[in-house]
């Protein structure tokens, strides 16, 4: 009973946290986190050099065609994760920077941050960490150069796998952020 009376209390904190942060349009004022992204005036001062950097050999600047070529880093849309882990894999850094990339220059475009967990833990903490890990993807790109009005978060925990399987390698393809253009 104690336990589910944790698990109740700590998915009410992630509606409170999350509900609270419907601002973004809102200037932060000094030394204040930007609103629903996590990121101090500190950091603010590296988005315009992060915003200089563009996609090596040109990618991403045929704008939406980009999207979909597969020679681009722009078509891959899924961010896998380590177990119960919310850190971007190093491997994907070039994927999260070619996105941002995008999005600065596109800023008429939207993005929408999917988190995903395999099925084990419980409802509430797998929900709470898919919204952990598009969070985390959603920092990194606006720390890269996208608007932070142009990304969006949701978090589908465990309840939308592409595995159905019980085993590591199932589960390693259902720990995801998917990057959803519209």
């Amino acid at each position: 009973m104690t336990r589910y009376l944790l698990n109740m209390t700590l998915a009410a904190m992630v509606v409170v946290t999350l509900s609270g942060c419907s601002s973004l349009g809102k200037k932060a004022p000094a030394n204040a986190a930007v609103e629903n992204g996590g990121i101090s005036n500190g950091e603010m001062n590296d988005i315009d050099a992060a915003r200089s950097r563009g996609l090596k050999d040109g990618a991403g600047a045929a704008g939406a065609n980009a999207l979909n070529d597969p020679k681009s880093p722009l078509s891959t849309r899924i961010i896998y994760f380590d177990y119960d882990s919310t850190t971007i894999r190093s491997d994907f850094g070039p994927i999260v920077q070619a996105h941002a990339s995008y999005l600065a220059a596109h800023p008429g475009t939207a993005l929408t941050l999917e988190g995903h967990t395999d099925e084990r833990g419980t409802p509430e903490y797998n929900l709470a960490l898919g919204e952990r890990r598009a969070m985390a993807v959603r920092r990194q790109l606006v720390l890269l150069g996208a608007n932070a009005g142009q990304v969006k978060t949701v978090s589908y925990g465990k309840e939308r796998p592409v595995a159905e399987g019980h085993d590591e390698a199932s589960y390693g393809k259902n720990r995801r952020v998917e990057l959803v253009y519209p």
